[in-house]
């Protein structure tokens, strides 16, 4: 569930879902990648890495805590 909660956290915010929203009326496939190869760390924490893309295509990276309770916007 981790995974999960990483991914609805970025899926949740307003600024992503009106511009899934837009993407999807234009025709564009949106996709959340979870990449666990790329973490970071920072203030003692780890964050997982959450891209956001449209038609394979990278438009912007979030880095969320396991929690789900912190979020990073690169």
């Amino acid at each position: 569930m981790p995974l999960r909660r990483a991914v609805t956290k970025v899926r949740t915010l307003p600024e992503i879902q009106a511009w899934s929203a837009a993407m999807q009326q234009a025709g564009a496939a949106v996709q959340y990648a979870l990449l666990l190869e790329r973490t970071l760390r920072s203030g003692g924490s780890c964050y997982w890495t959450v891209e956001v893309r449209a038609d394979g295509k990278t438009w912007q990276t979030f880095y969320v805590s396991p929690d789900g309770r912190k979020l990073l916007r690169k």
